[in-house]
């Protein structure tokens, strides 16, 4: 990211009856296709919720103990890998950050807006999966993730600027 900006947002975390929600969803979901929602996946995704932004594994680690206290980070990184697989949460590799999946953990190919000056990111449905897939399905591949990354300024930092 640049320079961080100096003018308002008006979008915050959600609310914690929206991550509760969210979290109770994800662990339906789970449950019906065999998988456990551990304590620590739980509170991994949980934090990514209550994010409402992308989170740095590291920072994940931190926060992760309710009493305090940091996890282990094979804790937290087995987590976030599972939660990547299923689809509950992207990695953003041009951030080294983590971020929960906004549409609830549908099989899709994700595409971020990130905004180079305060960091807002926004998923986005894809305009090209449809035409990757095409082309993976002609040359044999089978893609099994997919994450798009654009970089710009979002609308409150472009009037800003």
């Amino acid at each position: 990211m640049g320079d961080a900006c100096h003018h308002h947002h008006d979008d915050g975390p959600p609310g914690e009856a929206e991550v509760e929600r969210a979290l109770s969803a994800a662990g339906a979901r789970l449950s019906a296709e065999g998988e456990r929602m551990t304590a620590a996946r739980s509170r991994v995704l949980e934090l990514l919720l209550g994010a409402g932004e992308p989170v740095k594994a590291y920072d994940l680690i931190a926060r992760f103990g309710e009493d305090g206290q940091p996890a282990k980070p094979p804790t937290v990184y087995r987590a976030l890998e599972f939660l990547e697989r299923k689809g509950l949460a992207h990695r953003i590799a041009s951030i080294s950050a983590y971020v929960a999946c906004s549409s609830g953990g549908r099989d899709h190919a994700a595409a971020f807006l990130i905004c180079d000056c305060c960091g807002a990111t926004q998923e986005v449905s894809s305009p090209v999966a449809g035409d990757l897939g095409r082309a993976a399905d002609a040359a044999g591949y089978a893609i099994e993730r997919t994450t798009i990354e654009a970089h710009g300024r979002c609308p409150a930092c472009r009037v800003a600027a």
